[in-house]
């Protein structure tokens, strides 16, 4: 089984893959800002961010190049780390856990510990891909 299991991880399309499902909830948001570019800038209005319209491109590209980056194994370590500092700015922006009622205070909660996992997934991607 580990023979297995070595042969397919280390094949070419399993690493590309891996860094296409790890990019995911990043590349689609960034390509459904971009189909919905109001919705958007909404979004960056919601959230109290000005002007909108400049954030929700920031966002966007941020979203689209990290996430390229990743995938074609091109200065990966950028595109991690745009996608990782991308995810901790969210926090303290948009899931504010500490400032709500429940049940939303739990919920929030739960969503920060899963971006703090995907901070730390993208931190292995940037240091294993030097190796």
């Amino acid at each position: 089984m580990q023979n297995f299991v070595t042969a397919m991880t280390s094949t070419i399309w399993f690493g590309y893959l891996a860094r296409v499902v790890l990019t995911y909830m990043f590349w689609a948001s960034g390509i459904a800002k971009l189909v919905d570019f109001q919705g958007a800038v909404g979004e960056m209005a919601h959230f109290g961010l000005n002007p909108p319209a400049a954030f929700a491109v920031a966002t966007i590209v941020v979203q689209l190049v990290g996430s390229a980056l990743i995938i074609l194994d091109r200065w990966t370590w950028l595109g991690a780390g745009m996608l990782g500092v991308f995810t901790a700015l969210t926090i303290p922006i948009a899931h504010t856990f500490w400032a709500m009622e429940e049940p939303f205070k739990t919920i929030e909660f739960y969503v920060v510990m899963e971006h703090i996992t995907v901070i730390g997934a993208l931190m292995v991607v940037a240091w294993k891909a030097e190796r």
